[in-house]
């Protein structure tokens, strides 16, 4: 076959030439295949701001060191205890609101603000058997409900006051099972239904404390409003008794006391 003319010359043009374009870009695409990338720089993860409720739970999850100190008195007194009060800050705010009602000889408040059962259950050795009282009172299942160290179910709260009345029955220490409070909402988690859980821990406890020989104490009954709620006046914050819903709560539990021989 033969070549024209005019596309010899422009063959010979293109093979005499220098490196043109073509050449530079195929060289700087092959210098970029092998020059080496510099990694970019990771900065190292920012710390995390915990709380002291948060830095305590991953260090002392049930708080044993809250009440350590005061155990050992307690035991070192050598003076009986008739009563432990388990519980949370309903139960913690009892002796301030009336100091009164734990002036009483005997009586010891092992409540935890904020706490939940399964905190509760880890606690009973030390914050309750260890001082050999002949009874605890153990009120507990507000935090469980509002999930404070994470969610539960009915199920699971059952299971823990459970193991918390068997613990202290196997040690020969009686057992008075609380209800728990009334209230329309827990102001800490906005949204959430209180009153069917509420409910269905109070119908669990007054049937298990039945059938396994223990107190029932309802101060459910002596305090809501009718509608699942604190009654006006009870609670400064819907959840949290004022003097005159322990005054209430003291109305239900002294005849109790008194009944057994724990007063």
């Amino acid at each position: 076959m033969t070549i024209p003319a005019n596309r010899r010359r422009f063959l010979g043009l293109i093979a005499t030439a220098p490196l043109g374009v073509a050449g530079v870009s195929t060289a700087a695409r092959a210098a970029q295949a092998v020059a080496p990338v510099s990694p970019t720089p990771v900065p190292p993860p920012a710390a995390v701001a915990l709380t002291d409720d948060e830095r305590r739970r991953l260090t002392d999850f049930p708080w044993l060191a809250r009440y350590a100190q005061d155990n050992a008195r307690v035991i070192a007194t050598g003076k009986p205890v008739k009563l432990v009060f388990m519980g949370d800050s309903i139960t913690q705010g009892w002796p301030d609101k009336h100091p009164a009602f734990f002036a009483a000889e005997g009586r010891v408040c092992r409540g935890i603000s904020g706490q939940t059962t399964p905190q509760m259950v880890l606690r009973m050795m030390a914050d309750v058997i260890a001082l050999k009282p002949r009874a605890v009172h153990i009120m507990a299942g507000t935090n469980d409900i509002a999930g404070n160290t994470g969610p539960m179910t009915l199920q699971q709260t059952q299971d823990n006051l459970a193991a918390m009345a068997m613990l202290a029955k196997a040690s020969g220490i009686a057992v008075l099972l609380a209800s728990v409070p009334p209230a329309a909402r827990y102001y800490w988690r906005p949204g959430l239904d209180t009153v069917t859980p509420i409910a269905a821990i109070n119908q669990w406890l007054a049937s298990y404390a039945a059938t396994h020989g223990h107190t029932f104490v309802d101060y459910h009954g002596a305090m809501q409003d009718g509608a699942g709620g604190m009654r006006p006046g009870l609670a400064y914050d819907g959840v949290h008794p004022t003097e005159a819903g322990y005054a209430v709560m003291e109305q239900v539990l002294s005849p109790i006391l008194a009944a057994k021989g724990f007063s």
